[in-house]
């Protein structure tokens, strides 16, 4: 065990629930990462547990923990809570410290966030009324379909003749993906066209700047989606090494930054 002093950022989001220990160094050197279910402080608790075993560390070397997502305010051991898009702005601008756009794409909703070269935010767009283009998207056609989520990306990748769909909307798109099935389209096909729907959705929302960091859980696990991103915007996107815990991360920042003033 360690008696290094470690500092705590917990993302709950409505899907999973994710949580970072950085060391005074700024490294990061434990994470958990969660399904959220119905109890937002149990699985906060869990995941704390998780990472702390992680690091080596014990909740008495914990200096300080903010909390952020959907569910911050249900974290029982956070001091002090901050906005997601704060949260993400910061994570980001940590491993990317430069003027940058941030497409976050997650369970429930999209965020497109700009800053400066000096990590200020200077304008943000969330899409939270609609599913379309959120995991939450992938997940329901992914059933309709009657194949598992971790399959989608290989599926994607796997794509010769791209099937577009016409409407975001996650029913519509479903009796869509429907009607490709029984036409007799692959299912290759029509999965990169469901990559498409959800870049086009995002790309949609805001111009992106020279720069671009793309995150999230469903980036996390469709490393494709990246892919597809660079080939129309015709340059290459940096994504830090866990892109799920960049909000975790940024909280985590928080919590070293208020324990230094």
């Amino acid at each position: 065990m360690t008696d290094q002093p470690i500092f705590v950022g917990a993302d709950v989001g409505s899907s999973r629930t994710k949580l970072a220990v950085l060391d005074a160094k700024k490294q990061l050197i434990g994470y958990a990462i969660k399904k959220s279910g119905t109890n937002f402080t149990t699985a906060s608790n869990n995941c704390l547990a998780s990472a702390l075993k992680m690091a080596g560390a014990s909740a008495k070397d914990i200096q300080h923990t903010v909390s952020t997502g959907y569910g911050r305010k249900n974290v029982e051991f956070s001091k002090s809570t901050k906005t997601e898009i704060s949260c993400h702005a910061k994570g980001c601008y940590h491993y990317f410290p430069l003027a940058i756009t941030i497409i976050d794409i997650g369970g429930q909703d999209n965020k497109v966030i700009k800053l400066n070269d000096k990590g200020q935010r200077l304008n943000f767009k969330m899409n939270r009324k609609c599913a379309a283009g959120t995991g939450a998207f992938l997940e329901e056609t992914a059933l309709r379909l009657d194949i598992p989520m971790e399959d989608m990306n290989d599926l994607a990748e796997q794509s010769k003749d791209m099937e577009r769909l016409g409407s975001f909307c996650t029913v519509f798109s479903g009796t869509e993906v429907l009607e490709k099935i029984r036409n007799g389209k692959k299912v290759t096909d029509i999965v990169k066209g469901l990559f498409y729907s959800v870049i086009r959705r995002v790309m949609e929302m805001d111009s992106l700047t020279e720069n671009v960091v793309m995150t999230g859980g469903v980036v996390a696990h469709n490393p494709y989606l990246v892919t597809m991103t660079e080939e129309l915007i015709e340059r290459d996107i940096r994504v830090a090494k866990h892109p799920q815990l960049t909000g975790a991360v940024g909280a985590a920042l928080y919590a070293m930054d208020k324990q230094t003033k």
